[in-house]
């Protein structure tokens, strides 16, 4: 899928920002990352998807900016096989965008969003860490075909791992997602996501 819109988006966030820099080059060298061949889910539709529930839920942010910011980043490094890859995408945006010239303000904020990204879990009134966890958990939320496309996408990203191996470990994480309290924290995500959510988890569970 052409990504010229993700570049342009991109670069429209970046001068927004106050880079100093031109930002097309290194959003060319992101989009390139996202599109790594061993992804199958997290490419740059996945990006695209997270970008615009963000845009969905900005009203509910303290600094939108920096959480589309940390949206770019959250999966910037992605091998299925570490598990280091949230603190690896967090050090690239520490270091891409203090070479853009952005405020090392909201540099901060953005390396502390993308480590949020490992547990999903933002404290009580950390505006901006729920909405990206909620905006990266939406797909949770689709339909039940939609829901299936990504669960088989994720399949095939662990296809190196053995299927009882991925069952059992899928499973825990299945498991641990139906017991939190809350899979979203944003008034309109959970309106918006919570019961599907919990029947696709629940329907997936079913078939590990």
């Amino acid at each position: 899928m052409p990504t010229e819109d993700l570049l342009t988006a991109w670069t429209a966030l970046l001068n927004r920002c106050g880079a100093t820099d031109d930002p097309e080059p290194y959003g060319r060298e992101l989009l390139r990352r996202w599109s790594e061949p061993q992804r199958r889910y997290h490419t740059p539709e996945h990006l695209r998807a997270v970008l615009r529930h963000v845009d969905d839920l900005a009203g509910h942010a303290a600094d939108a900016d920096a959480v589309r910011l940390a949206a770019w980043f959250h999966d910037a490094v992605y091998r299925p096989d570490r598990t280091e890859n949230e603190e690896r995408s967090a050090a690239l945006a520490v270091r891409a965008l203090t070479a853009a010239g952005l405020p090392a303000e909201r540099v901060a904020e953005v390396e502390r969003l993308v480590l949020l990204t490992v547990t999903h879990a933002p404290a009580p009134g950390d505006r901006d860490g729920e909405v990206l966890c909620d905006a990266d958990l939406a797909v949770l939320g689709g339909t039940p075909e939609a829901y299936a496309a990504y669960a088989a996408a994720v399949r095939e990203e662990y296809a190196f791992v053995p299927e009882p191996d991925f069952r059992a470990g899928r499973a825990a994480v299945l498991r641990q997602l139906l017991a939190l309290p809350a899979l979203y924290r944003t008034p309109a995500a959970r309106e918006r996501f919570t019961a599907a959510a919990r029947a696709n988890l629940a329907a997936e569970l079913e078939t590990l």
